[in-house]
C-alpha cells in the first residue's frame, strides 16, 4: 500500500483483518518512512498481534501486511511474514501467498552460493532468489527470479521507496489492486479493498508486476505468453462471498453452484440446511432451485475459526468439536438436505452428520458443491498428501457409509465450471482431475525445507 500520510500501517491492519479467513497462524506488517524500514509481527490472529502501540511504531506512507496460512514450513515465529531480506545490495521485506514447487532445489543452489537461510519457508527462497538475481532495476531482478520459479506466488515486497506486487504467470492465487484517496492498495481479495474504502481497479494480469510509490502506479507486464490457471478452489471455499474474482462477485457464483447441485442431485426432503458458514450461499441456491424450505440447523461458534486451514489434524478435530451446536427443535423428525462446500479429509462432515442424527434428524442427505477431491494441491492449499484425501481411494458410496448419510451427491466438474463461467482466466482443477498446470513431483511435504 502507498498512502501519503502516516496511516499506511493502520489501513493495512484493517485490510489484513478482513483477510483473516485466509490464514490464522501469524500476522505482520512492515512499513517504510522512505528512509528506514520497520516491522512488527507475531503468532496469532491479527487482532491479537496488533494494538495502538504496535501500530504507532510503524510510521511511513508505505506498508505491506500478511496473515499466514502455512503450506511450506511449520507454524512458528521464524516463518511469520513479512520476512526481511538483507542482501549485499538489496534490503526489503517480502510476503507471499501460494506455494513454490521447486523451492527445495532452488534453496540448495542458493546455499551453494553462500546464502544462509533463517526460516523453512519457500517465501525466503523467493526473496533470496530476487536479492541475488541480475537486473538493472528491481522489477528486472524480480522478473529474472520469476523465470526460475515454478508454482504459485502472489507477492508483495517493500523497499525504502516503493511497494511491489507480483502475480505468478499462471495467476494461480488471486491478487487485485485499487485506488485509495491519493494512493494505491493491493490485496489478495477485493473485500479487503472495500474495508479500507479503496476502489477496485482490477486484478493483476498473469505474470504482472506493479509498483506503487509517490509517483503513482507503474505496470510491468509478463513478456512470455502462457495460459493461466487460476485456482478453482477459491470460488468453492477460500475466497469470501463478497469478493470479486475474474470480474465476477463470488456470491452469485456460489449460489449457482447450489442450484446446479439441486438439478444434478435432487431428493425429497423437508428442509435444506448447510454447514456454517462457507456453504450458506450454496445452500440457499439449492433451496431456491429445489423449492424446499431453507433453514439454519447448526449454530456456529464464531470464535473458533476455519477448521480446514488449521495446521494439523489434531487441531482440526478439536476445532470441529467446539465449532457447532445443533437446534433440535428444528431438526427433530425432519428429512434434511445438508449442503457443504467440499469434503477434503471428512473431519467436519462426519461430525456434523453425527450432531444432526443425535438431534433427531430422520434422514440426512449430504450434497457437496465441489467434485470429489482426489489429488493433492501443491499450489497453496494445505492438502499435499493423497492419503489425507477421503475421495482419493474411496467411492462415493463408501464415503456415504463413512459419513453415515442416507445419500451423498457431489457437483460435477462440468456443473462447477458452468456455475463459475470461464471468465478471463483458465482454471486449475488438479485437485479433482490430477491434471496439474505444470510438472510436479509425486509427493511433496510442507516440511521439506525443515528436513534440510
Amino acid at each position: 500500500m502507498y498512502l501519503p500520510n502516516d496511516q499506511a500501517a493502520r489501513t493495512t491492519f484493517f485490510g489484513i483483518f478482513s483477510l483473516q479467513h485466509r490464514g490464522q497462524e501469524s500476522a505482520g506488517i512492515a512499513t517504510s518512512d522512505l528512509e528506514k524500514l520497520y516491522l512488527h509481527k507475531d503468532m496469532g490472529l491479527v487482532s491479537r498481534v496488533f494494538d495502538e502501540g504496535s501500530l504507532s511504531s510503524l510510521p511511513g506512507p508505505l506498508a505491506i501486511g500478511h496473515t499466514r496460512y502455512s503450506t511450506t514450513g511449520s507454524s512458528y515465529i521464524a516463518n511469520a511474514q513479512p520476512l526481511h531480506i538483507d542482501g549485499e545490495d538489496t534490503n526489503f521485506f517480502i510476503a507471499h501467498n501460494g506455494n513454490v514447487t521447486n523451492a527445495k532445489p532452488l534453496r540448495k543452489d542458493l546455499e551453494s552460493q553462500g546464502i544462509t537461510f533463517h526460516s523453512s519457508t519457500d517465501t525466503e527462497v523467493i526473496g533470496q532468489l530476487i536479492s541475488t538475481a541480475q537486473g538493472e532495476s528491481f522489477p528486472k531482478k524480480i522478473q529474472a527470479a520469476m523465470r526460475r520459479l515454478q508454482g504459485a506466488y502472489s507477492l508483495v515486497l517493500l523497499t525504502h521507496d516503493s511497494v511491489y506486487a507480483v502475480r505468478d504467470p499462471l495467476a494461480i492465487r488471486p491478487l487485485c489492486y485499487g485506488k485509495i484517496e491519493d494512493g494505491w492498495a493491493v490485496a489478495s481479495e477485493s473485500c479487503a479493498l472495500d474495508h479500507v474504502s479503496a476502489t477496485l481497479e482490477g486484478e493483476l494480469a498473469p505474470g504482472e508486476i506493479i509498483v506503487l510509490n509517490e509517483s503513482g502506479i507503474e505496470r510491468h507486464p509478463w513478456d512470455i505468453p502462457v495460459e493461466s490457471a487460476s485456482c478453482i478452489f477459491e470460488y468453492i471455499y477460500f475466497a469470501r462471498p463478497d469478493s470479486i474474482l475474474g470480474n465476477h462477485l463470488v456470491y452469485p457464483t456460489r449460489q449457482e453452484m447450489g442450484a446446479q447441485l439441486a438439478r444434478e442431485h435432487p431428493v425429497e426432503a423437508d428442509l435444506v440446511t448447510y454447514v456454517p458458514d462457507s456453504a450458506m450461499v450454496a445452500g440457499n441456491g439449492y433451496a431456491l432451485e429445489s423449492g424446499i424450505p431453507f433453514a439454519e440447523t447448526l449454530v456456529k461458534n464464531r470464535y473458533v475459526g476455519r477448521t480446514f486451514i488449521k495446521p494439523d489434524q489434531n487441531m482440526r478435530d478439536e476445532g470441529v468439536r467446539l465449532k457447532f451446536n445443533p437446534l433440535p427443535e428444528i431438526i427433530r423428525g425432519k428429512r434434511l438436505i445438508v449442503v457443504d462446500d467440499s469434503i477434503v479429509r471428512g473431519t467436519t462432515n462426519k461430525h456434523v452428520v453425527e450432531l444432526l442424527r443425535a438431534a433427531g434428524a430422520k434422514e440426512v442427505h449430504l450434497r457437496v458443491c465441489s467434485p470429489p477431491i482426489k489429488s493433492p494441491c501443491h499450489f497453496g492449499i494445505d492438502m499435499p498428501n493423497r492419503w489425507e484425501l477421503i475421495a482419493a481411494e474411496k467411492s462415493v458410496d463408501e464415503i456415504a457409509e463413512i459419513m453415515g448419510v442416507d445419500s451423498l451427491g457431489y457437483l460435477s466438474i462440468d456443473g462447477l465450471k458452468n456455475a463459475i463461467g470461464r471468465g478471463e482466466n483458465g482454471y486449475c482443477d488438479a485437485c479433482f482431475t490430477g491434471n496439474y498446470p505444470l510438472p510436479i513431483q509425486l509427493e511433496m511435504s510442507k516440511l521439506d525445507l525443515e528436513k534440510d
